[in-house]
C-alpha cells in the first residue's frame, strides 16, 4: 500500500503555521457507489480546467496517487479535467530508490503512463529534499550522502528522460524563518549541494525545466521568500542551469494568501524563469474558498511566465488536508463553488499574452533514448561520454555497453586533460584523480547481458573529458 506522509507546512516565525496531522489517503474515505462519466480528453476547450488553460498557454494539473488509478471515479474526474499530472510520493528517494543503488520505478511508471497515455505532461518530484529519504541515505553523510545523492538524481532523470516536463530538482530547502538555508543532511554536505544537483540534473535530461520548489515563499515580504530570491539570482548570474521556481501555495487561516502573490510571482519571473504554482491547495469552503482560488489563478494569468498551476490532489477526501476540504471537487467527487470560480477565471483571461514558450504536450513519435545500444561485435564493450560543462566545472556521464558475449565486470579508462580533477564518482569505483584514470563497476551493474547497457558518472573541477574512453570487459 502507497504511504500519503503529511507535508511541510510551517511557516516562517512571524506567521506560524502547524504541520496538519498524517493523512491516511486509504482509510476513512467513504467509497461512492455511482461513478462518473469519463469523457474524451478532448473535451471542447473552455468546459474543462485543463482545455481552458491550455487555451492560455498554461497547464492546470493535479497530483496523483498511483493507488488511487483504480478508483473510477478518480481517474474520471482526471481525465477529463486535467492536463498535467504531479506524483505525490511516487517519485520520492525513498519511493525509487529504497536500497542503494537497487531502482524501482513501477509505481512511478503507473502514473508516467497513465498520463501519457491520456495526453498529459509530467512534472518530476521531486528529485532531491531533506524529508522521506530511504534509511540508508539518513545513515549517509558528507562525500557519502553527497555522491548518492547526485547519483540518484543523475539515474532517476535519466531513466525518464524525455517524459517530463519540469523536475522539481530540489525542494523545501529553506529554513521557514531568517532567510537562509535549512539545515539538513544535504546541507551538511556542502552549500554548493542545491547547486550540484541542478547540473547533475541537467546532463542526466537537458530537455527538462529543472525548478526549485518550496512552501511559504508566496509572500514577497518574507525573508524566506527573499533567501530563496536571492539563490536564483545568483544561480542565473552565474549560468547554474535554473529554468524555473514552484509555489507550493498552501493556504490556510494561519497562512493566507497574500495580497502581494502576484508581485511575488513576476519578480521572480523578472530573473528570467518560468514560474509555476506546484501544490496549490486553499482551506475553507463556499464563496470565500472560491473567491481565493479566482485571485490565484487571475494572477498567475496576468504572469506572462508563470506556465501553469497544479492543485495537490483532486477531491477533498484525496487531500493530505482533508478535514480542511482544500479543493474543487468534494468527497462524492461534486464540483465546488471553487471549481466554478477556478474555470471561470481560467476562461476570463489574463491581461498579458501568453508564454512565448507554451509546454510541449508528451512525446509521441520520438521516444526517449533507448537503455540499450546495439552490441559491438565480439566480447567487448564499449564506453560513450556525455559531456555537461560549465566554467570550472564539469559533469560527465558514461553509457557502457557490452558486446554480444556480454561482460561480467568492466573497467573503463580515460585521460583528463591538464588541470582537471575528479571530485566524485557515482555507481562505479574510481582510480586515480588526475591524469590517466579508470572507473570500474561497481556490485550491482557488473553484469551486462548481450548488447545491455549501464550508466555512472562523474564530476569534476577543470575541463572535462573530449576524447574516447576504453572500455574493458572483464
Amino acid at each position: 500500500m502507497d504511504k500519503v506522509l503529511a507535508r511541510d507546512t510551517e511557516g516562517p516565525a512571524a506567521r506560524p503555521r502547524r504541520r496538519a496531522a498524517l493523512i491516511s489517503a486509504v482509510a476513512g474515505v467513504a467509497m461512492v457507489a455511482a461513478a462518473v462519466m469519463v469523457t474524451s480528453p478532448s473535451a471542447s476547450a473552455g468546459t474543462t480546467l485543463g482545455a481552458s488553460a491550455a487555451e492560455k498557454g498554461r497547464y492546470f494539473g493535479t497530483a496523483v496517487a498511483a493507488f488511487k488509478l483504480s478508483d473510477s471515479q478518480y481517474t474520471g474526474i482526471l481525465n477529463r479535467e486535467f492536463n498535467s499530472v504531479t506524483a505525490e510520493n511516487e517519485m520520492k528517494w525513498d519511493a525509487t530508490e529504497p536500497s542503494q543503488g537497487q531502482f524501482n520505478y513501477s509505481s512511478a511508471d503507473r502514473i508516467v503512463n497513465h498520463a501519457r497515455s491520456n495526453g498529459m505532461q509530467v512534472r518530476g518530484h521531486a528529485l532531491a529534499w531533506h524529508s522521506q529519504q530511504p534509511g540508508w541515505a539518513q545513515n549517509l553523510s558528507g562525500t557519502a550522502l553527497r555522491q548518492a545523492m547526485l547519483n540518484h538524481v543523475t539515474q532517476v532523470a535519466t531513466y525518464y528522460r524525455g517524459k517530463i516536463y519540469a523536475w522539481d530538482v530540489v525542494n523545501e530547502a529553506y529554513a521557514d524563518s531568517g532567510g537562509g538555508r535549512r539545515d539538513s543532511n544535504l546541507q551538511r554536505t556542502g552549500n554548493d549541494w542545491i547547486e550540484a544537483a541542478f547540473r547533475a540534473a541537467r546532463a542526466a535530461d537537458p530537455g527538462a525545466k529543472l525548478c526549485y520548489n518550496d512552501y511559504n515563499t508566496d509572500n514577497w515580504t518574507w525573508a524566506k521568500t527573499q533567501g530563496v530570491y536571492n539563490m536564483v539570482k545568483d544561480f542565473k548570474a552565474r549560468g547554474v542551469p535554473i529554468d524555473c521556481v514552484g509555489f507550493q501555495s498552501h493556504f490556510n487561516s494561519g497562512s493566507p494568501y497574500p495580497s502581494n502573490y502576484r508581485t511575488t510571482l513576476q519578480s521572480f519571473a523578472d530573473l528570467g524563469v518560468d514560474v509555476q504554482i506546484t501544490e496549490l491547495d486553499i482551506e475553507g469552503s463556499g464563496s470565500t474558498q472560491a473567491t481565493t482560488y479566482g485571485n490565484v489563478v487571475r494572477d498567475c494569468l496576468a504572469v506572462a511566465r508563470c506556465t501553469g498551476i497544479t492543485v495537490w490532489g483532486i477531491r477533498d477526501s484525496d487531500s493530505w488536508r482533508a478535514s480542511g476540504t482544500p479543493l474543487l471537487f468534494d468527497s462524492s467527487g461534486n464540483k465546488k463553488q471553487a471549481y466554478t470560480a477556478t474555470l471561470d477565471a481560467l476562461n476570463a483571461g489574463g491581461t498579458t499574452t501568453p508564454p512565448t514558450t507554451t509546454p510541449p504536450p508528451p512525446p509521441t513519435t520520438t521516444p526517449p533514448p533507448s537503455t540499450t545500444t546495439p552490441p559491438p561485435s565480439g566480447s567487448g564493450c564499449t564506453a560513450t561520454l556525455t559531456l555537461n560543462q560549465w566554467q570550472g566545472g564539469f559533469v560527465t556521464n558514461v553509457r557502457v555497453t557490452a558486446g554480444a558475449a556480454g561482460a561480467n565486470g568492466w573497467t573503463v579508462s580515460l585521460t583528463l586533460p591538464s588541470g582537471a580533477s575528479v571530485t566524485n564518482t557515482w555507481s562505479a569505483q574510481a582510480s586515480g584523480t588526475s591524469g590517466a584514470v579508470s572507473f570500474r563497476n561497481v556490485d550491482y551493474n557488473r553484469q551486462l547481458g548481450a548488447g545491455a547497457s549501464t550508466e555512472f558518472g562523474f564530476q569534476g573541477n577543470g575541463t572535462g573529458p573530449s576524447g574516447t574512453a576504453t572500455c574493458t570487459a572483464g
